[in-house]
């Protein structure tokens, strides 16, 4: 009989939803030719809707949540991992439709896991976690489109959160005059360490947009989505761009074309779940690199492997700040 370890499983029945910490076996991990042990994963928004069951973010039953994880290979099929490697691991599905990081072990795709950098280590890897490698990639939407140091103001929204926060923090290394923007204006002192030089209430973006406002913003990164983004793109400078990857606010977009067609405004949408493998391995780099690691200790906090219910859902009801780590028993 398999060794058992600890893991979260979400079950579905006629009433609903019910998520237990229970024991499994080897038997219980899904396909795949890694198998990694589990040292270090996160809390992500998406994490605690699927915990919780506020959403169908879960497609296939039962299965247990986390769509990041850090850890060791225990086996390998794998051309290009064998016992002993750091991996990283986000997306593709994981915690949504395979079983993912909230468990002592998980089995995946070699695909899908991403060597750990020079510099990085499991801990430091899930303070980041999904959160912090999408801001990397909305980073280098901005860079690529030739947006520099010089260029104006760069504009976050959602700054206190885990997208943000971590937003704010590269932006701001890397010489970026960053006004953050957020609807917690207590955590003004919280985003001006992090490299914010100004901060900005969400409020101002709530109404609806106008087709084309000032111009303030030589770029931005959205988590939002809705009339916030909708105001982002009309006050977005002649040529600029936004890097959009989130709806915490609203899926809808209710803007015109007028910054696209009379201002040259592009609007990048920012994709992590897919990525490919190659642009995964770079945003990983650059984190390695560019991230100041004492901001980032700064913004993460621990959360007991065994409150991890509660926690998903003080992060739904907006009671965290920063990023949650939890390491594995």
């Amino acid at each position: 009989m398999s060794d058992t370890f600890r893991a979260y499983q979400v079950g579905k029945n006629d009433s609903g939803q019910r998520c237990v910490l229970t024991d499994l076996t080897d038997d219980d991990l899904m396909d795949g030719d890694v198998t990694v042990r589990v040292e270090y994963t996160t809390l992500n928004y998406k994490d605690g809707l699927a915990l919780t069951g506020r959403s169908p973010i879960i497609r296939k039953f039962p299965l247990t949540p986390g769509i990041d994880f850090a850890g060791s290979v225990l086996e390998s099929k794998h051309a290009d991992f064998a016992p002993g490697d750091a991996v990283i691991l986000n997306g593709y599905g994981v915690g949504e439709s395979h079983s993912g990081g909230f468990a002592q072990k998980a089995r995946v795709s070699g695909d899908w896991l991403v060597p750990m950098p020079d510099g990085l280590d499991a801990r430091r890897a899930m303070a980041i976690g999904t959160a912090g490698y999408t801001s990397m990639l909305c980073v280098m939407a901005l860079e690529h489109h030739g947006i520099g140091t010089d260029a104006g103001d760069l504009l976050v929204t959602g700054a206190a959160g885990g997208v943000g926060s971590i937003a704010v923090a590269i932006l701001g290394k890397l010489g970026y005059r960053v006004v953050a923007s957020t609807g917690r204006p207590e955590e003004k002192d919280f985003l001006t360490g992090l490299g914010a030089a100004d901060i900005i209430e969400r409020a101002k973006f709530a109404e609806p947009a106008r087709p084309l406002a000032k111009e303030l913003w030589a770029g931005a990164v959205d988590v939002a989505g809705g009339n916030t983004l909708a105001n982002v793109l009309s006050q977005t400078k002649y040529g600029g761009a936004v890097a959009a990857c989130g709806l915490a606010e609203s899926m809808s977009l209710p803007t015109s074309v007028a910054p696209f067609i009379l201002r040259g405004v592009t609007l990048y949408g920012i994709d992590s779940v897919m990525a490919p493998q190659a642009k995964r391995r770079e945003a990983w780099a650059r984190l390695a690199r560019d991230l100041d690691f004492e901001l980032l200790d700064s913004l993460s906090f621990d959360v007991d492997f065994e409150t991890l219910p509660q926690a998903a859902k003080d992060i739904l009801d907006g009671k965290l700040r920063g990023r949650a780590i939890i390491k594995l028993p």
